[in-house]
């Protein structure tokens, strides 16, 4: 932006950032095709949340100099409301959501919740100068590793995010664009040309070099390329406070919408590409296709933990598996076992709503057995199961309130 395109320095420092943020928006791919756990896509989240981060920090001095002067008060000033803000967000929300999360089992009080930690942290960042979207984004940091990726809480954050926040927010910067604005003169037509040249060949450069210096291979760069070239959130994050604070012009704006489009075509396309490649390396490097699957059983006799001891069995899944959790009821074998078959039914298909929250399967299991221990023994061996999820006894003694209620 600076020699290309004749821009300010805080400008160009702006739209580098820019280029440097991005969003797994090809990520699902990864997920579908079954390479998520490959070194080269772990590196390229990690690496997202640090581009990220520092971009929307990035944003924050620039839009903190836009309405003051730069100074060693400013500095000053800026430090010490970031450190606060920092600390507030990454130590005391944890610890509110961790009580939270402990003393409220209620799916939708749970997710009001987290709604409510977004916008605290994004008011808290208001206050302290930065921006609200830096406030939103360090919040779902704090609270990521409190809520299983696989859960019903993550589903209903994702689903409701993807479906309303995400779609507003693009309708939004749409009613912003002025597409006219692209051809009426050759300066908007050359930013855009800029801006996607710079963001495609940026990003390809950064995934040749991490090749070479990690030693990747070609199907593994491409994955990297792929995940770490889609512009979305943080960009038109970025785009939107630089554009409303008059950093940014209506050319670069316009730029930006039609950069997104084409990086996301493009990561759409070098995802499927090498995710494909991947899988077919990994698949050729398993030393046994017969290998046994992982099935996971789980004992039910207390309805009360049906739902913890279900969440546990898909937290412990592995992703890629497309085998369902076993739910097993075992029956005595008496003269109401008739009746107690019906029953465990009824009980057994609270699970399987609950996995279904998740997009997980449950499978039904019901044996008539002359004891417990017998029935479960017998339901391993029949059905090849590799782990069993057993829950504790539901009267809570002393041991059990300082170890928890499920093992």
């Amino acid at each position: 932006g600076y020699y290309l395109l004749n821009f300010p320095l805080s400008n160009s420092i702006l739209l580098a950032s820019m280029f440097a943020s991005h969003t797994l928006i090809t990520y699902p791919i990864v997920n579908r095709l079954g390479v998520s756990k490959n070194r080269a896509v772990n590196v390229t989240v990690g690496g997202t949340i640090i581009a990220d981060t520092a971009a929307l920090i990035v944003l924050a001095v620039i839009a903190g100099s836009a309405v003051g002067e730069i100074n060693s008060g400013f500095w000053i000033q800026l430090g010490i409301s970031m450190a606060i803000f920092i600390f507030i967000v990454l130590w005391g929300f944890p610890k509110i959501a961790r009580w939270f999360f402990k003393n409220i089992n209620d799916g939708i009080s749970q997710y009001i919740f987290v709604i409510g930690m977004a916008f605290a942290g994004a008011f808290l960042a208001e206050v302290a100068g930065i921006g609200e979207i830096v406030g939103a984004f360090l919040a779902g940091l704090a609270l990521n590793t409190l809520i299983p990726h696989t859960s019903p809480l993550m589903n209903r954050t994702e689903f409701v995010g993807n479906s309303i926040f995400i779609p507003v927010f693009l309708i939004g910067v749409g009613m912003l664009v002025d597409l006219r604005g692209l051809f009426n003169g050759i300066e908007a037509v050359l930013v855009a040309i800029t801006m996607i040249i710079l963001a495609l060949t940026s990003k390809w450069v950064s995934a040749w070099v991490t090749q070479k210096i990690f030693g990747y291979t070609s199907a593994e760069r491409g994955i990297i390329f792929g995940l770490s070239n889609s512009r979305a959130a943080a960009t038109l994050a970025i785009v939107l406070v630089g554009y409303n604070l008059e950093i940014l012009n209506e050319s670069v704006l316009n730029g930006t919408v039609l950069m997104i489009l084409v990086t996301c075509l493009v990561s759409s396309f070098a995802t499927e590409k090498a995710g494909r490649e991947l899988a077919i390396a990994e698949s050729e490097k398993r030393p046994d296709l017969s290998e046994t699957p992982e099935k996971i059983l789980v004992p039910i006799s207390n309805p009360d933990t049906i739902e913890r001891l279900i969440d546990l069995a898909i937290l412990i899944k592995n992703p890629a598996s497309k085998q369902p959790v076993y739910a097993l009821e075992v029956i005595r074998d008496d003269h109401e076992s008739r009746e107690n078959v019906l029953i465990s039914h009824k009980m057994l298909e609270k699970a399987v709503e609950h996995a279904a929250a998740t997009n997980n399967e449950v499978r039904i299991i019901t044996r008539v057995d002359l004891n417990v221990a017998n029935g479960i023994l017998r339901a391993v061996k029949e059905n090849v199961i590799t782990e069993i999820i057993i829950g504790w006894n539901a009267r809570l003694s002393a041991r059990d309130k300082i170890f928890g209620s499920v093992l």
